[in-house]
């Protein structure tokens, strides 16, 4: 009697099967019944009679793996090797310019102008998870990011950042500023099926809420974020509408006075973190301040953007009536990532800036 396996099962998913059904084997030969092993196999009875069955006829031989049931795959090893190395091509590199993601249809187009063999959408989306593809969100990056650059940053300006980190016993501050108004950005939720959720928002300009944020390592510390905010209510003369440079060099003396000893920065090159100005307020914390600037177009190295991630996915849903009512909900959601050092962690480990302990 042959149990077919399944033809999308991989070989590990095979092998664990095989085992169940050997320890069925086991069972039945002491004298269990089939319901008890079904319970104690957690398997359904009508599985736990037929191996029963076959187990009389053949002994345990009989509920042997056959190996995968149906045809062969028509995709052979060294076709998913090629395909594998042409996915992590991108689609721009095989005509598809318009659209940089990797579709199923796509996959199929690939496949036939190189092959010239036809799999259908549900054979490729079987073939593509055991090859380890899964789909997944895309992370966009700006097209005027040299990848050049970035590479001799991490070569030449990461060791000098950890360098000065190790030599100073100083913390790595990373700084990066965000906004938000009152219209929410979106974020998955529940609804029936066929009836998508409308969140009503203001379509008028009520003004926005600026946030400047730091995210302090320093091995053997508990990591912190430090945040500063501004709330600007549109129509309302003398107030602030973003951070100015005084504005950094108040947050940095803050940040030194409630951390202690000396600091490494890392910030991006927008204009206000480099001008006249700044570099003049820059000199004059020297002593106990060191900056260091990211390659540009390179948010992904700046764990700053995780907190904005978090925190604005956190706010999607939550269309605030008022400027101050979203200051508010912001302020509460940055002070529970302030309590959970290990977020902060995870954010870092994400950029690849970790540092060792000393």
């Amino acid at each position: 009697m042959r149990y077919p396996d399944g033809g999308g099962l991989t070989a590990v998913e095979r092998a664990r099967r095989e085992r169940v059904r050997f320890q069925a084997a086991e069972m039945f030969a002491v004298g269990m019944r089939p319901p008890q092993v079904a319970r104690a196999l957690r398997v359904s009875r009508k599985s736990a009679y037929a191996w029963h069955a076959a187990w009389r006829e053949g002994g345990r031989d009989a509920l042997r793996s056959k190996g995968p049931s149906g045809m062969a795959s028509r995709m052979q090893p060294a076709w998913r090797a090629w395909l594998a190395r042409a996915l992590e091509q991108g689609p721009a590199a095989h005509g598809w310019a318009e659209d940089q993601r990797w579709t199923l249809a796509r996959v199929s187009v690939l496949i036939a102008r190189r092959f010239h063999v036809r799999f259908s959408q549900p054979q490729l989306s079987r073939i593509l998870r055991q090859m380890g593809f899964s789909v997944q969100v895309p992370v966009h990056r700006a097209a005027e990011r040299d990848e050049e650059q970035v590479a001799t940053w991490w070569r030449e300006t990461w060791p000098r950042v950890e360098g000065k980190v190790r030599e100073q016993g100083a913390w790595l501050v990373f700084e990066d500023e965000s906004g938000q108004s009152l219209r929410p950005p979106k974020a998955r939720t529940w609804s029936r099926m066929g009836v998508p959720p409308v969140v009503r928002v203001s379509g008028k300009g009520s003004g926005r809420v600026s946030l400047a944020g730091l995210v302090c390592a320093k091995p053997g510390e508990r990591t912190r974020l430090i945040y500063r905010m501004l709330v600007h209510h549109s129509g309302r003369r003398g107030e602030k509408s973003g951070f100015r440079e005084r504005d950094f060099a108040v947050l940095l003396d803050a940040t030194r006075q409630q951390l202690g000893g000396h600091i490494v920065l890392l910030w991006d090159n927008s204009t206000q973190h480099k001008d006249t100005l700044m570099r003049e307020l820059l000199a004059a914390r020297k002593p106990w301040l060191t900056v260091f600037r990211f390659p540009p177009y390179s948010p992904d190295l700046n764990p700053a953007e995780g907190v904005w991630a978090n925190l604005k996915n956190d706010l999607g849903n939550l269309a605030a009536c008022t400027v101050d009512a979203l200051a508010d909900l912001a302020r509460t959601r940055l002070k529970r990532i302030q309590y959970r050092p290990d977020l902060l962690d995870g954010f870092i480990a994400e950029t690849g800036l970790t540092l060792a302990p000393p």
